[in-house]
């Protein structure tokens, strides 16, 4: 108590100045406390009794010795387990997820003893966290989808075909996160997610015209084919204003844009990529799948088609005649 009173001081007071108050601390002057000789000429209190003396002061260098080392001043405990918890800021240039899995992939190489582990906290356990979070929203949001879809369209095919926009829009968004020297963070995830309910719209608007053509009694490749250039524009229109509606978020002006920024670049990146693939890869996988559901179950649904178009003929032809 003696040298922690006297290296580490004890606050005595307090002085105030105005409106602020300031802690008056009385210790010994920094370069005695760093001298090991200054140190040991501190006297401490003894506890042998000597005739005709009270308080019997003796140098602390008598009882105890010095030797510099590095030690830890305080444990902190964490989940009733003592913890020492290393913490470091990531410079501009480099990831602070990279940094972390770099470190890590060191540390699994080091020889604990029993009893003692490693593991994330702080910060970088929150981000794990959220990732995984991120990821059961993104498994739902494609779950979600496809049986809104499946009512919708009345089929469980045909959600396949207008689904397998997701992945172009996927692929379209880390090509940008990576033109950009963005990663893969807690906003760019939050905007791919926002992608898998924005770049199904095109491939519907697509197949629902397809199949409203082939009601109509067209096959399937002049109905793809029609639905093409027709349904182009209104394609094009709803995802350039999309794209240039979260532009100003992509560009990162203001305070704060900086953490915004991966979302909207992630966004137009996917919803780029899928606009301009939905209209090749989307047809054919929508041929794909139909003559594979033809191969299977196709006599009976091909008969029923042809009883629908002989059907509108029919209504056509007693509707000339009357």
């Amino acid at each position: 108590m003696t040298v922690r009173s006297l290296i580490e001081g004890d606050v005595v007071t307090r002085f105030k100045e105005a409106d602020k108050e300031y802690d008056v601390r009385v210790r010994l002057r920094e370069e005695d406390g760093t001298n090991t000789n200054q140190v040991g000429r501190l006297l401490v209190e003894s506890d042998e009794e000597i005739t005709g003396r009270r308080n019997y002061l003796v140098p602390l260098s008598t009882v105890a010795s010095f030797n510099k080392t590095t030690a830890i001043g305080e444990y902190n405990r964490y989940d009733r387990m003592r913890e020492v918890r290393v913490g470091a800021n990531v410079i501009t240039d480099a990831f602070a997820g990279t940094v972390m899995e770099q470190v890590f992939s060191e540390v699994s190489e080091m020889q604990l003893p029993p009893g003692y582990y490693i593991s994330k906290v702080g910060e970088a356990e929150w981000q794990e966290g959220s990732f995984g979070y991120m990821f059961d929203a993104l498994l739902l949001a494609i779950i979600f989808i496809y049986l809104l879809l499946a009512s919708q369209f009345e089929s469980f095919f045909d959600p396949l075909s207008i689904m397998f926009s997701l992945p172009l829009a996927i692929v379209g968004a880390i090509l940008m996160l990576i033109l950009t020297g963005e990663s893969i963070s807690i906003m760019s995830l939050i905007g791919i997610i926002m992608l898998m309910g924005l770049v199904t719209k095109n491939a519907i608007l697509l197949i629902d015209f397809i199949k409203q053509n082939r009601y109509r009694g067209i096959n399937r490749t002049e109905a793809i084919l029609i639905a093409g250039p027709i349904r182009l524009r209104p394609i094009f229109m709803t995802s350039i204003s999309l794209i240039f509606g979260v532009l100003p978020i992509a560009l990162g002006i203001g305070p704060g844009a900086e953490f915004r920024a991966p979302m909207a670049r992630a966004v137009i990146g996917g919803m780029t990529s899928s606009t301009l693939l939905t209209l090749i890869v989307v047809p054919v996988v929508y041929t794909v799948i139909d003559d594979i559901v033809a191969y299977f179950m196709g006599r009976e649904t091909i008969k029923v088609k042809e009883d629908v178009v002989e059907g509108v003929e029919s209504t056509h032809a007693a509707g000339k005649q009357v």
